[in-house]
């Protein structure tokens, strides 16, 4: 099934729930809405006293306190049936009828057949329900369907955005220097780790709080105390792990505390193992021109506190915007990286324009709908 088609059987689904709605609310209104609600209010209570009590005044079941006990809750209902209201003779012919001393089956299917037409009336109540839930749902659709179109109207946008894009330019002229500069930053990095002391990592993980660009998760407060603070602070990290492998009676030959320095590290162990270097790296795809600008700047700054040399490398990245189409290129990094193998598919079979066409159409026919057939 087309779009079009699904988005008319949809309104036409909409149109004719209204009109079953309608005919259903004139046949409610025939007799009002208040009178049949107080008919079905006296049915419903008339009904639930006879189904209560058929099994236990028929037959041999029946005795004279049930009865009169049965013939009191009528008498209650009754209470409740003014003279005015709607089928007020059906309920007076049914409690006279049942003013005798024993019951059948019969005498209980007689009073039913005579509740029938009060029954029919409340009906009319049940039905527009129905009908108003069924137009409810059939709306529902219809509002469902609108955000389906709107997300996928989003989602061609998007696309069409991207199909602008030159898929053919030479992003390797981006990505050569970028890749060897994060190489070599991930490396310097994990050389840092490994020589220099848990010490010096904290500090310079302290320095990066200056750089809301540089996103390193900062160690945990009980790790940063004991580093800070005991001997063992001077050691680089892997050793410190190292320590806190040992059992305590062998790492009492190495730290003055082990149970200390056991609390502080075996519940980071996680942290301190996986801390590397890829907040110091520059993504791919890269970012827009200026946010590289600025990412460079703060990313001088760090990586120049643990190994200058690479910071030449960084140089040359974040000359790419000088040096090169930057805006071209970097905008085919992203749409390579965006676009899927059915997105590609699509933008090569049909052009994008037609299916947006189509789409946002049947949104406004979706929306125009909505507008016309109100919510109830």
């Amino acid at each position: 099934m087309s779009t079009s088609d699904s988005q008319h059987d949809l309104i036409a689904a909409l149109e004719r729930r209204e009109e079953e709605l309608d005919r259903a609310q004139d046949r409610v209104e025939e007799y009002g809405e208040d009178e049949l609600t107080t008919l079905a209010e006296a049915y419903q209570a008339f009904y639930e006293v006879l189904d209560i009590y058929q099994d236990q005044v028929t037959g041999d079941d029946g005795d004279i306190q049930t009865i009169v006990e049965f013939q009191g809750e009528v008498d209650r209902v009754m209470g409740k049936v003014s003279e005015d209201m709607l089928h007020a003779d059906i309920f007076e012919e049914c409690d006279e009828y049942l003013r005798q001393k024993w019951f059948s089956d019969a005498d209980f299917e007689h009073v039913y057949d005579l509740l029938d037409p009060a029954a029919t009336l409340v009906e009319r109540l049940d039905e527009r329900d129905e009908a108003l839930e069924a137009y409810r749902e059939a709306r529902r659709d219809v509002r469902t369907r609108l955000q389906e179109c709107e997300t996928e109207i989003d989602d061609l946008e998007r696309l069409a955005d991207l199909s602008e894009a030159d898929l053919d330019a030479p992003i390797e002229r981006l990505e050569e220097p970028i890749s060897e500069y994060n190489d070599a930053v991930e490396e310097a990095f994990r050389e840092f780790k490994r020589s220099a002391s848990a010490r010096e990592v904290v500090t310079f993980l302290d320095q990066m709080e200056q750089y809301p660009l540089v996103e390193f998760m900062s160690p945990p407060p009980d790790v940063v105390e004991y580093i800070e603070s005991n001997p063992p602070g001077n050691e680089p990290i892997a050793t410190i792990l190292d320590y806190a492998d040992y059992s305590r009676s062998k790492l009492e030959h190495y730290v003055d505390e082990p149970n200390k320095l056991k609390h502080a590290i075996e519940g980071h162990r996680a942290y301190l193992e996986t801390l590397d270097g890829g907040p110091l790296k520059v993504s791919w795809p890269p970012p827009t021109a200026e946010q590289l600008r600025y990412r460079c700047q703060e990313l001088t700054a760090a990586v120049n506190r643990i190994d200058a040399d690479v910071v030449e490398l960084l140089r040359t990245v974040q000359a790419l915007p000088r040096e090169t189409e930057y805006e071209r290129l970097q905008r085919s990094a992203v749409v390579r990286q965006e676009l899927s193998a059915d997105e590609r598919e699509q933008l090569q079979s049909r052009p994008i324009e037609e299916d947006l066409a189509e789409l946002r159409e049947e949104r406004e026919r979706l929306s125009a709908a909505l507008e016309n057939y109100a919510d109830r």
